[in-house]
């Protein structure tokens, strides 16, 4: 779906961008990184909306590099915009000496790090950033000059998860032009980074020059909701998230799964106990669900079955109830719970709540 138009985007198509994002926990809790400029105001306008009609709320992060003496007044300004529109809003500070080569990059790595930190803070598992189509086209434009390999030319990723937050960008499909519109319905200002325009970097050269807008095409639309929403459900079924730093799960229920959905919710799992960006790479993952399925004999506790996957300690032990269970984990996990005494198991599992929440709209 590529909306162009003058039109402002409206709540009933953002709905439906968010929507292969999901299941989302009953009461959803977003964060959105905001600049000050159009884009970032525009998405916390929608997500604070989204989030209403679902029971959820949403917190906006303002990251402060401190490069430009405008800029503590500039996250200031923000914040009382945001305030005006009902959105709590914390700013985030990159305090410390800078660099003198590599500003970009090393800003970039200090806006997702204190953006990250600030999700794990707050309990919340889904951070929205407001990268677009116009966005989109000079990425691609950028790697295609670089001769980047056909997964470069994929463009930026719709979601990415990370150890403590998933990253989504719902506006992938939509152009500059429909949020611009959609500030000016509202007669809201926003607050121009004169850096987009700094010919020194490639970006604001291409977007002086103009780029054709990239069609989306990603998995999310096609097979990706069917498989999180399946994945979900065995999570929310089979997970006993228990302690912070320990899930466990019934070994028989476990190798009952198909081989991709147990390799799947495996490997989410010890990405969350391990605190990792990414799972372990899919033969080792493959490789330890074949053991596990195989593993274990009635009756028996299994203790010569145990063995660790990506500094991860999985042993097979025998509860209660005689059933044999699967008890994963880590050492040295940090013990942060969630806002509601809950565990923080990190955003590789979707579902929250008590059970999957339905798509809405």
């Amino acid at each position: 779906m590529n909306l162009q138009a003058t039109s402002g985007l409206t709540q009933a198509e953002f709905a439906p961008l968010m929507a292969p994002f999901g299941p989302f926990e009953s009461s959803p809790m977003l964060a959105v990184a905001v600049s000050g400029g159009r884009d970032s105001l525009a998405l916390a306008l929608l997500a604070r909306d989204w989030a209403a009609r679902r029971n959820g709320g949403v917190i906006a992060l303002i990251v402060d590099h401190e490069l430009r003496a405008e800029a503590a007044a500039e996250a200031a300004a923000t914040r009382d915009l945001l305030a005006g529109q009902s959105i709590e809003a914390e700013i985030l500070k990159w305090n410390g000496t800078k660099p003198s080569s590599g500003l970009q990059e090393a800003a970039r790595e200090a806006r997702y790090r204190l953006l990250f930190e600030a999700c794990r803070r707050h309990g919340i598992l889904h951070l929205l950033v407001a990268h677009h189509a116009d966005d989109q086209a000079e990425t691609i434009a950028m790697r295609a000059a670089h001769a980047s390999g056909q997964d470069g030319l994929a463009g930026m990723a719709a979601l990415v998860e990370h150890r403590d937050a998933r990253l989504l960008r719902p506006l992938l499909a939509v152009s500059r032009s429909r949020l611009t519109a959609l500030l000016v319905e509202r007669n809201l200002s926003w607050i121009d980074d004169p850096s987009n325009a700094d010919c020194r970097f490639e970006r604001a050269r291409l977007r002086v020059a103009g780029v054709a807008p990239f069609p989306v095409e990603d998995d999310l639309a096609v097979g990706r909701p069917a498989r999180e929403g399946l994945l979900a459900a065995n999570a929310v079924a089979m997970l006993d998230l228990g302690q912070a730093d320990e899930i466990a799960f019934d070994h028989t229920d476990f190798a009952g799964l198909d081989e991709e959905t147990g390799r799947r919710l495996l490997g989410r799992v010890v990405q969350a106990l391990g605190q990792r960006d990414y799972p372990p790479r899919r033969a080792r993952v493959a490789r330890a669900v074949a053991r596990i399925s195989g593993a274990g004999t009635r009756g028996k506790s299994g203790k010569g079955q145990d063995f660790t996957l990506a500094e991860c300690h999985l042993k097979l032990r025998q509860g209660h109830d005689r059933r044999l269970r699967w008890i994963v984990r880590a050492e040295n996990v940090r013990k942060e719970v969630r806002n509601d005494g809950q565990p923080i198991v990190p955003a590789v599992f979707f579902a929250c709540g008590a059970q999957v929440a339905p798509h809405l709209d």
